[in-house]
Protein backbone atom coordinates (compact mmCIF):
# COMPACT_ATOMS: atom_id res chain seq x y z
CA UNK A 1 0.00 0.00 0.00
CA UNK A 2 1.15 3.35 -0.97
CA UNK A 3 0.52 5.85 1.80
CA UNK A 4 -0.37 9.27 1.59
CA UNK A 5 1.49 11.86 4.07
CA UNK A 6 -0.65 14.51 6.10
CA UNK A 7 0.85 17.22 7.62
CA UNK A 8 -1.82 19.20 10.02
CA UNK A 9 -1.69 21.88 11.99
CA UNK A 10 0.87 20.65 14.74
CA UNK A 11 3.08 19.30 12.37
CA UNK A 12 3.08 23.11 10.44
CA UNK A 13 3.24 24.21 14.15
CA UNK A 14 6.51 21.98 14.85
CA UNK A 15 8.35 23.36 11.65
CA UNK A 16 7.69 26.58 13.08
CA UNK A 17 9.00 26.06 16.36
CA UNK A 18 12.08 23.76 15.54
CA UNK A 19 13.14 26.32 12.66
CA UNK A 20 12.17 29.99 13.88
CA UNK A 21 9.73 32.24 12.32
CA UNK A 22 12.59 34.63 10.81
CA UNK A 23 14.42 31.12 9.64
CA UNK A 24 11.23 30.11 7.72
CA UNK A 25 10.40 33.19 6.17
CA UNK A 26 13.55 34.23 5.05
CA UNK A 27 13.51 30.12 3.45
CA UNK A 28 10.00 31.35 1.93
CA UNK A 29 11.51 34.80 0.23
CA UNK A 30 14.51 33.22 -1.20
CA UNK A 31 12.85 29.84 -2.63
CA UNK A 32 9.65 32.32 -4.48
CA UNK A 33 12.66 34.61 -5.33
CA UNK A 34 14.31 32.05 -7.16
CA UNK A 35 11.51 30.26 -8.51
CA UNK A 36 9.90 33.66 -9.79
CA UNK A 37 13.64 34.04 -11.62
CA UNK A 38 12.99 30.28 -13.16
CA UNK A 39 9.62 31.50 -14.37
CA UNK A 40 10.57 34.85 -15.72
CA UNK A 41 13.41 32.89 -17.89
CA UNK A 42 11.30 30.19 -18.88
CA UNK A 43 12.87 27.36 -17.05
CA UNK A 44 9.23 26.24 -15.25
CA UNK A 45 5.62 26.66 -16.84
CA UNK A 46 3.17 28.95 -15.27
CA UNK A 47 0.13 28.09 -13.63
CA UNK A 48 -3.49 28.19 -14.85
CA UNK A 49 -5.87 31.51 -13.58
CA UNK A 50 -7.51 29.55 -10.34
CA UNK A 51 -11.22 28.52 -10.26
CA UNK A 52 -14.54 28.13 -8.56
CA UNK A 53 -17.84 29.72 -6.59
CA UNK A 54 -18.74 32.79 -5.56
CA UNK A 55 -20.80 32.91 -2.65
CA UNK A 56 -22.84 35.78 -1.92
CA UNK A 57 -26.11 36.51 0.46
CA UNK A 58 -25.58 36.17 4.08
CA UNK A 59 -22.62 33.77 3.87
CA UNK A 60 -20.46 36.25 0.84
CA UNK A 61 -16.93 34.85 0.10
CA UNK A 62 -15.28 32.22 -2.51
CA UNK A 63 -14.40 28.73 -2.65
CA UNK A 64 -11.90 28.02 -5.33
CA UNK A 65 -9.24 25.71 -6.54
CA UNK A 66 -5.92 26.79 -7.29
CA UNK A 67 -3.46 24.11 -9.62
CA UNK A 68 0.00 23.99 -10.47
CA UNK A 69 2.10 21.44 -12.60
CA UNK A 70 5.68 20.78 -12.95
CA UNK A 71 6.00 18.30 -15.74
CA UNK A 72 7.89 15.32 -14.49
CA UNK A 73 7.69 16.42 -10.89
CA UNK A 74 3.87 16.88 -9.41
CA UNK A 75 0.90 18.39 -9.19
CA UNK A 76 0.15 20.95 -6.45
CA UNK A 77 -3.86 21.78 -6.14
CA UNK A 78 -5.03 24.25 -3.54
CA UNK A 79 -8.45 24.37 -2.46
CA UNK A 80 -8.85 27.41 -0.63
CA UNK A 81 -11.59 29.37 0.64
CA UNK A 82 -12.26 33.38 1.89
CA UNK A 83 -15.27 33.82 3.85
CA UNK A 84 -14.78 37.16 5.97
CA UNK A 85 -17.29 36.76 8.29
CA UNK A 86 -15.52 33.58 9.77
CA UNK A 87 -13.46 35.01 12.69
CA UNK A 88 -17.14 36.64 14.47
CA UNK A 89 -19.67 34.05 12.97
CA UNK A 90 -17.77 30.90 13.12
CA UNK A 91 -14.54 31.59 15.33
CA UNK A 92 -12.65 30.42 12.40
CA UNK A 93 -9.78 31.92 10.38
CA UNK A 94 -11.11 34.06 7.10
CA UNK A 95 -8.81 32.11 5.15
CA UNK A 96 -8.97 28.48 5.26
CA UNK A 97 -7.38 25.30 2.86
CA UNK A 98 -5.79 22.55 2.28
CA UNK A 99 -2.99 21.59 -0.52
CA UNK A 100 -2.04 18.61 -1.89
CA UNK A 101 0.81 17.15 -3.78
CA UNK A 102 0.08 14.47 -6.42
CA UNK A 103 2.71 12.44 -8.58
CA UNK A 104 2.95 14.04 -12.01
CA UNK A 105 3.16 10.39 -12.95
CA UNK A 106 1.04 7.99 -11.07
CA UNK A 107 -1.82 10.52 -10.31
CA UNK A 108 -1.07 9.08 -6.23
CA UNK A 109 -1.74 11.12 -3.79
CA UNK A 110 1.34 12.06 -2.10
CA UNK A 111 1.01 14.92 0.09
CA UNK A 112 -2.08 16.29 1.84
CA UNK A 113 -1.19 19.74 4.16
CA UNK A 114 -2.73 22.58 5.88
CA UNK A 115 -3.11 25.63 3.94
CA UNK A 116 -3.78 28.52 7.12
CA UNK A 117 -0.11 29.56 7.57
CA UNK A 118 1.46 28.15 4.40
CA UNK A 119 -0.94 30.53 2.20
CA UNK A 120 0.11 33.45 4.37
CA UNK A 121 3.80 32.52 4.75
CA UNK A 122 3.79 32.68 0.86
CA UNK A 123 2.05 35.92 0.50
CA UNK A 124 4.15 38.18 2.87
CA UNK A 125 6.99 36.17 0.95
CA UNK A 126 6.06 37.20 -2.23
CA UNK A 127 5.30 41.53 -1.29
CA UNK A 128 8.88 40.78 -0.22
CA UNK A 129 10.62 40.00 -3.20
CA UNK A 130 8.53 42.62 -4.79
CA UNK A 131 9.35 44.95 -2.24
CA UNK A 132 13.23 44.23 -2.31
CA UNK A 133 12.92 44.71 -6.24
CA UNK A 134 11.13 47.39 -6.45
CA UNK A 135 11.00 49.63 -3.27
CA UNK A 136 13.43 52.38 -2.49
CA UNK A 137 16.42 50.73 -0.71
CA UNK A 138 16.60 52.91 2.31
CA UNK A 139 12.82 52.72 3.22
CA UNK A 140 11.91 52.83 6.90
CA UNK A 141 8.53 53.81 7.09
CA UNK A 142 5.71 51.07 6.49
CA UNK A 143 2.31 51.61 6.13
CA UNK A 144 -0.77 49.15 6.75
CA UNK A 145 -4.17 49.14 5.68
CA UNK A 146 -5.94 46.17 7.14
CA UNK A 147 -4.67 44.57 10.05
CA UNK A 148 -6.12 41.15 9.98
CA UNK A 149 -4.36 37.85 9.51
CA UNK A 150 -2.67 38.37 6.36
CA UNK A 151 -1.07 41.82 7.82
CA UNK A 152 1.28 39.61 10.12
CA UNK A 153 3.00 37.84 7.81
CA UNK A 154 2.65 40.91 5.23
CA UNK A 155 4.94 42.82 7.78
CA UNK A 156 6.97 39.99 8.84
CA UNK A 157 8.04 39.66 5.26
CA UNK A 158 8.72 43.20 4.93
CA UNK A 159 10.76 42.89 7.98
CA UNK A 160 13.18 40.30 6.11
CA UNK A 161 14.11 42.80 3.61
CA UNK A 162 14.08 46.10 4.89
CA UNK A 163 15.64 48.33 7.86
CA UNK A 164 12.02 49.18 9.31
CA UNK A 165 11.58 52.10 11.92
CA UNK A 166 8.15 52.58 11.80
CA UNK A 167 4.81 51.19 11.03
CA UNK A 168 1.51 53.23 10.58
CA UNK A 169 -1.55 51.01 10.86
CA UNK A 170 -5.42 51.34 10.13
CA UNK A 171 -8.51 49.00 10.12
CA UNK A 172 -11.94 49.73 10.21
CA UNK A 173 -11.94 47.08 12.79
CA UNK A 174 -11.09 48.58 16.02
CA UNK A 175 -10.18 45.07 17.45
CA UNK A 176 -8.00 44.33 14.60
CA UNK A 177 -6.44 47.71 14.54
CA UNK A 178 -5.89 47.68 18.72
CA UNK A 179 -4.72 44.45 18.61
CA UNK A 180 -1.91 44.37 15.89
CA UNK A 181 1.12 45.73 17.86
CA UNK A 182 0.03 42.41 20.19
CA UNK A 183 0.20 40.07 17.08
CA UNK A 184 3.68 41.44 15.74
CA UNK A 185 5.29 42.23 18.86
CA UNK A 186 8.14 39.40 18.08
CA UNK A 187 9.43 41.80 15.57
CA UNK A 188 10.39 44.28 17.99
CA UNK A 189 9.04 47.34 16.23
CA UNK A 190 7.15 50.61 16.60
CA UNK A 191 3.61 49.92 15.35
CA UNK A 192 1.41 53.12 15.73
CA UNK A 193 -2.42 53.72 14.44
CA UNK A 194 -3.00 56.47 12.04
CA UNK A 195 -5.98 57.24 9.18
CA UNK A 196 -5.57 56.36 5.76
CA UNK A 197 -4.23 59.98 4.67
CA UNK A 198 -1.69 59.61 6.96
CA UNK A 199 -0.25 56.58 6.39
CA UNK A 200 -0.06 56.96 2.41
CA UNK A 201 1.61 60.55 2.59
CA UNK A 202 4.22 59.33 4.96
CA UNK A 203 4.93 55.82 4.11
CA UNK A 204 8.04 54.69 1.93
CA UNK A 205 5.99 50.61 1.42
CA UNK A 206 2.25 50.09 2.06
CA UNK A 207 0.65 47.08 1.98
CA UNK A 208 -3.33 46.78 1.83
CA UNK A 209 -4.73 43.48 3.09
CA UNK A 210 -8.59 44.70 3.89
CA UNK A 211 -11.91 42.46 3.40
CA UNK A 212 -13.53 45.35 1.99
CA UNK A 213 -16.70 44.38 0.06
CA UNK A 214 -17.37 44.24 -3.71
CA UNK A 215 -17.55 47.64 -5.17
CA UNK A 216 -16.42 48.90 -1.53
CA UNK A 217 -12.91 50.31 -2.26
CA UNK A 218 -10.77 51.90 -2.33
CA UNK A 219 -9.69 51.74 0.91
CA UNK A 220 -7.14 54.98 0.38
CA UNK A 221 -7.36 57.83 -0.65
CA UNK A 222 -5.61 59.28 -4.47
CA UNK A 223 -3.65 62.27 -2.04
CA UNK A 224 -0.57 63.13 -1.71
CA UNK A 225 2.42 60.36 -1.00
CA UNK A 226 6.08 60.25 -1.54
CA UNK A 227 7.61 59.93 -5.14
CA UNK A 228 9.18 56.53 -4.18
CA UNK A 229 6.22 54.68 -2.84
CA UNK A 230 5.65 51.28 -3.40
CA UNK A 231 2.47 49.76 -2.75
CA UNK A 232 1.82 45.71 -1.87
CA UNK A 233 -2.27 45.59 -2.68
CA UNK A 234 -2.92 41.64 -1.88
CA UNK A 235 -7.10 42.22 -0.71
CA UNK A 236 -8.11 42.06 -4.42
CA UNK A 237 -9.31 38.79 -5.16
CA UNK A 238 -12.81 38.79 -6.20
CA UNK A 239 -14.41 40.26 -9.85
CA UNK A 240 -15.34 44.23 -8.83
CA UNK A 241 -13.02 44.04 -5.23
CA UNK A 242 -10.21 46.84 -5.42
CA UNK A 243 -8.65 48.53 -3.23
CA UNK A 244 -6.61 51.35 -4.60
CA UNK A 245 -8.10 53.96 -6.75
CA UNK A 246 -7.62 54.23 -10.18
CA UNK A 247 -5.89 57.58 -10.56
CA UNK A 248 -2.96 56.47 -8.59
CA UNK A 249 -2.85 52.97 -10.19
CA UNK A 250 -2.36 55.08 -13.60
CA UNK A 251 0.51 57.30 -11.80
CA UNK A 252 1.69 54.12 -10.73
CA UNK A 253 4.52 51.03 -12.61
CA UNK A 254 2.12 48.61 -12.25
CA UNK A 255 3.64 44.87 -11.28
CA UNK A 256 1.66 41.98 -11.58
CA UNK A 257 2.16 38.23 -9.94
CA UNK A 258 -0.19 36.58 -12.78
CA UNK A 259 -1.48 38.55 -15.59
CA UNK A 260 -4.58 36.93 -16.77
CA UNK A 261 -5.24 36.66 -13.12
CA UNK A 262 -4.67 40.16 -12.03
CA UNK A 263 -6.41 41.71 -14.99
CA UNK A 264 -9.74 39.26 -14.16
CA UNK A 265 -9.86 39.75 -10.25
CA UNK A 266 -6.94 41.99 -9.13
CA UNK A 267 -6.16 46.12 -9.11
CA UNK A 268 -5.15 45.32 -12.60
CA UNK A 269 -9.33 44.56 -13.81
CA UNK A 270 -9.39 48.70 -13.18
CA UNK A 271 -6.78 49.33 -16.02
CA UNK A 272 -6.53 48.62 -20.07
CA UNK A 273 -3.72 45.58 -20.82
CA UNK A 274 -1.46 49.16 -22.02
CA UNK A 275 -1.48 50.16 -18.62
CA UNK A 276 -0.01 47.38 -16.77
CA UNK A 277 3.54 47.07 -16.23
CA UNK A 278 6.24 43.92 -15.70
CA UNK A 279 5.12 40.63 -14.01
CA UNK A 280 7.24 39.97 -10.64
CA UNK A 281 8.76 36.88 -13.28
CA UNK A 282 10.17 39.39 -15.33
CA UNK A 283 11.44 41.28 -12.89
CA UNK A 284 13.02 38.55 -10.55
CA UNK A 285 15.36 37.76 -13.91
CA UNK A 286 15.89 40.61 -15.37
CA UNK A 287 16.93 42.37 -12.01
CA UNK A 288 18.42 45.62 -14.28
CA UNK A 289 15.43 46.04 -15.22
CA UNK A 290 13.21 46.27 -12.18
CA UNK A 291 16.33 48.67 -10.64
CA UNK A 292 14.80 51.19 -13.33
CA UNK A 293 12.03 51.59 -11.41
CA UNK A 294 12.69 52.27 -7.77
CA UNK A 295 12.03 56.16 -7.36
CA UNK A 296 8.95 56.69 -8.52
CA UNK A 297 5.39 55.10 -7.60
CA UNK A 298 4.94 51.16 -8.06
CA UNK A 299 2.35 48.74 -7.12
CA UNK A 300 2.54 45.01 -6.77
CA UNK A 301 -0.60 43.61 -8.01
CA UNK A 302 -1.04 40.37 -5.99
CA UNK A 303 -3.66 38.27 -6.17
CA UNK A 304 -1.93 35.14 -5.25
CA UNK A 305 -1.21 32.10 -7.59
CA UNK A 306 -0.63 28.00 -7.03
CA UNK A 307 3.00 28.75 -8.39
CA UNK A 308 3.31 30.13 -5.15
CA UNK A 309 1.75 26.94 -3.37
CA UNK A 310 3.21 24.67 -4.94
CA UNK A 311 7.24 26.53 -3.86
CA UNK A 312 6.00 27.36 -0.21
CA UNK A 313 5.08 23.52 -0.51
CA UNK A 314 8.24 22.21 -1.40
CA UNK A 315 10.16 24.16 1.27
CA UNK A 316 7.52 22.79 3.87
CA UNK A 317 7.68 19.17 2.81
CA UNK A 318 11.72 19.54 2.56
CA UNK A 319 11.59 20.61 6.86
CA UNK A 320 8.73 18.36 7.53
CA UNK A 321 11.46 15.62 5.92
CA UNK A 322 13.92 16.90 8.28
CA UNK A 323 12.46 16.51 11.35
CA UNK A 324 11.00 13.54 10.46
CA UNK A 325 6.95 15.26 10.94
CA UNK A 326 3.70 14.27 9.67
CA UNK A 327 1.69 10.89 9.74
CA UNK A 328 1.74 8.50 6.93
CA UNK A 329 -2.28 7.29 6.52
CA UNK A 330 -3.97 5.18 3.56
CA UNK A 331 -6.57 7.52 2.00
CA UNK A 332 -6.60 6.04 -1.85
CA UNK A 333 -7.85 2.52 -2.85
CA UNK A 334 -5.45 0.24 -4.17
CA UNK A 335 -7.22 -2.59 -4.93
CA UNK A 336 -5.93 -6.82 -4.75
CA UNK A 337 -6.78 -7.23 -7.72
CA UNK A 338 -5.91 -3.93 -10.04
CA UNK A 339 -9.27 -4.88 -12.12
CA UNK A 340 -11.83 -5.21 -9.83
CA UNK A 341 -12.23 -2.21 -7.59
CA UNK A 342 -14.24 -4.92 -4.75
CA UNK A 343 -11.10 -6.31 -3.72
CA UNK A 344 -10.45 -3.82 -1.44
CA UNK A 345 -8.65 -5.18 1.61
CA UNK A 346 -10.64 -4.79 4.81
CA UNK A 347 -9.74 -3.66 7.91
CA UNK A 348 -11.82 -5.79 10.56
CA UNK A 349 -12.52 -3.12 13.20
CA UNK A 350 -16.09 -3.45 14.40
CA UNK A 351 -18.27 -0.78 12.46
CA UNK A 352 -21.55 0.46 13.28
CA UNK A 353 -24.68 -0.44 11.74
CA UNK A 354 -23.15 -2.48 9.78
CA UNK A 355 -25.46 -5.14 7.12
CA UNK A 356 -24.72 -8.64 7.67
CA UNK A 357 -25.90 -12.03 6.12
Amino acid sequence: MVDTWLLGQDDVARVVELVGRDALMRRMISALERGFGDLGRGLRQDSPVRSGFTRTGDVPGVIETMPHREPGVGVTVKTISYSPRNIVGSRLPTILGTVARIDDASGRLVALVDAVLLTALRTGAASAVATRRLAEPGSRVVGMVGVGAQAVTQLHGLSQVLDVATVLVHDVDPDHRESFARRVAFLGLDVRPAPPERILAESDVLCTATSVGVGAGPVVPDGAHRPHLHINSIGSDEVGKTELPVGLLRRAVVCVDHREQARREGESQQLAEDEIGPSLAHLCAHPEEAARYRGVLTVFDSTGFAFEDHVALDVLLELADEFGLGTKVSIEGRPDDLLDPYSLRVSHRPVRGAVTG
